[in-house]
């Protein structure tokens, strides 16, 4: 009921909200004499426009949340199943989302982790808060059986899989970029490597650790050793000479 309130404007009338008898006019019990009912309270006051479209927003992301933790798949949530759950109309749900899948992307949003806050002009130091979002989302998608649900069965509806990608999965992915060209701008990484190919290979240890290994563990420290093991190289390290070569054999 506080949904509806709070979205009056927003609401679709239909017949249930008129009575039997009203010949499909409404009725306002503050008029006597025939003439036409006054205007609605949310006419007459000042308009606060923000504040009822987030309650609308909020009681539809809700709804959705809501419909999913009670097993319903993502195929069977149509748009009037969502907007009957949250108490307001289709048209409500239709100014904010283009269709089912933006509304799902931004409701993945909601149960995700929240998006890293990056400085935007540190080049490692970023790259280590973005690869470690990455961990932590790993971490919320093992433990959260809703997440994991709503992933797998992600993979089976392309067109919501590719407005993930496109607005989910590329920025994170420029926003890694960036990171890795500030970090070769401020001498942190060899300028004379492909940009892309290091980020990628910054990118992939914790992406077969999140995904392709959900068996493989994540420890707070992974993006710290990720970044410095890639730093100092795979290349085996040269044999000390002396007496120093002696002691590292032992």
């Amino acid at each position: 009921m506080q949904a509806q309130a709070s979205d009056r404007d927003d609401r679709v009338p239909g017949k249930q909200d008129r009575p039997a008898h009203d010949g499909g006019r409404d009725q306002d019990p503050r008029t006597h004499d025939g003439g036409p009912p006054p205007h609605p309270v949310d006419e007459q006051e000042p308009r606060r426009g923000r504040p009822r479209s987030a309650a609308a927003e909020r009681a539809i992301l809700d709804a959705v949340v809501g419909l999913l933790e009670a097993g319903e798949p993502l195929a069977g949530l149509s748009i009037e199943r969502i907007a009957r759950t949250a108490g307001v109309g289709k048209a409500t749900i239709y100014r904010r989302w283009t269709g089912k899948e933006e509304l799902f992307v931004d409701v993945l949003r909601e149960i995700e982790p929240p998006e890293p806050e990056v400085s935007g002009t540190g080049g490692l130091g970023d790259l280590r808060v973005l690869l470690e979002s990455m961990r932590t989302r790993g971490l919320a998608q093992r433990s959260s059986v809703l997440l994991h649900n709503v992933f797998a069965q992600m993979k089976s509806h392309p067109k919501l899989w590719a407005e993930y990608h496109r607005t989910v999965i590329a920025p994170r992915r420029a926003a890694m970029l960036a990171a890795v060209a500030r970090a070769v701008e401020a001498g942190e990484l060899r300028g004379d490597a492909d940009v892309e190919l290091m980020d990628d290979l910054f990118l992939g240890p914790m992406l077969v650790r999140t995904i392709h290994r959900p068996d493989a563990p994540l420890p707070e420290d992974l993006a710290d050793r990720i970044i410095r093991l890639l730093i100092d190289g795979l290349g085996p390290r040269p044999a000390a000479s002396g007496r120093g070569e002696g002691a590292g054999h032992r």
